[in-house]
């Protein structure tokens, strides 16, 4: 019975709609599955900044996980396009160089948080349920 107490407290994401961009199809692999777990669903993929460009203004997803390193152009170029697309939409800057000259480069730019990979995914996810309103 606590098991599936818990699988239904997992799934707090309401069907909302959430962008995973980053180059490494692993990361993008293992943050989709943790989000769709938690009741998300994941709208689309990208693999670099111009990609998630495009698909943000076909898709308008409801939340924006976005890598810093990535080839072609990286979250900090991205992240001020993005914002202008959808400038409600909450962005959530995923890096493994996590200092706070990144986290003040983000909010500079239009990034509502930054994450390290390093993190656990629940708790990524956790912190992603206040950004969307959960």
């Amino acid at each position: 019975m606590k098991q599936v107490e818990r699988v239904l407290r997992k799934k707090r994401g309401d069907g909302k709609a959430v962008l995973i961009v980053d180059d490494n199809p692993g990361v993008r692999l293992a943050v989709s599955q943790a989000f769709l777990l938690d009741g998300f669903s994941v709208c689309g993929e990208a693999t670099n900044g111009r990609e998630a460009i495009e698909l943000t203004k076909q898709l308008i997803p409801d939340l924006i996980i976005l890598d810093l390193s990535m080839p072609v152009m990286n979250g900090l170029q991205a992240a001020p396009e993005l914002r202008k697309i959808a400038p409600t939409t909450p962005i959530i800057l995923l890096t493994f160089y996590g200092s706070e000259v990144v986290a003040g480069q983000a909010s500079k730019i239009g990034a509502d948080l930054v994450l390290s990979k390093t993190e656990a995914l629940f708790s990524v996810v956790n912190k992603a349920h206040s950004l969307v309103g959960d």
